[in-house]
């Protein structure tokens, strides 16, 4: 007499259980609430890695550093003085692999690297450029130049490229959000402003 309800309540609580998670997950939300959770969390971890400051210190360093290399290797060939040519192998190796990793930071963040001969784009107009750029008249009279004609003009072009360099590095370190571009920014303060002083004594 008693078999049939004993069988009868397991099939009751597995029915009653299927109903109250049904409904948990209706009052949740549903499907897309739950997918959408892990993403925006994900997506304010990665927003706080790094922001716009740091995006635009790489693409306007990357072309700053390719234009400061094109005029450390004409040193290699024009200048006359020893520390010259001792002072542009110096930028070279430091500034080279700055620009392989900032190239690396915009690849990761899916952000444009600027591509080879931008550099032009950020100079101005009569005089130094946005941020020290070389104008291309500026440039090209460089080119012109060698021996102790070419040792001034690269010394003082440098220097207003490298006080560029400084402004643009200090407000990354003052905006930027990216702990590494922070660092790097630190060291090109650091070691620019080094070369900044090592350049005004050259030039007497």
């Amino acid at each position: 007499m008693n078999t049939k309800p004993n069988r009868r309540l397991p099939l009751a609580a597995a029915a009653l259980l299927a109903s109250a998670l049904l409904l948990t997950a209706c009052g949740s939300g549903g499907g897309h609430d739950a997918h959408n959770a892990a993403p925006a969390t994900s997506g304010t971890t990665s927003t706080k890695a790094y922001n716009a400051a740091d995006v635009a210190f790489a693409q306007g360093m990357i072309p700053h550093h390719r234009q400061a290399l094109e005029m450390a290797e004409l040193a290699a060939g024009r200048a006359a003085s020893p520390e010259v040519k001792q002072l542009a192998a110096a930028i070279r190796a430091a500034q080279d692999p700055e620009i392989a990793t900032m190239s690396g930071w915009l690849t990761g963040w899916g952000e444009q690297v600027p591509p080879l001969g931008a550099a032009g784009a950020h100079a101005g107009h009569g005089g130094a450029g946005t941020a020290g750029m070389m104008t291309e008249a500026e440039m090209a009279s460089l080119k012109d130049a060698t021996g102790a004609a070419f040792d001034t003009a690269f010394l003082k072009l440098m220097v207003a490229h490298h006080t560029g360099a400084l402004e643009m590095a200090k407000a990354e370190q003052s905006k930027g959000g990216y702990a590494p571009a922070k660092e790097l920014a630190g060291a090109v303060i650091s070691g620019q402003s080094a070369e900044i002083e090592q350049m005004n004594k050259l030039l007497g």
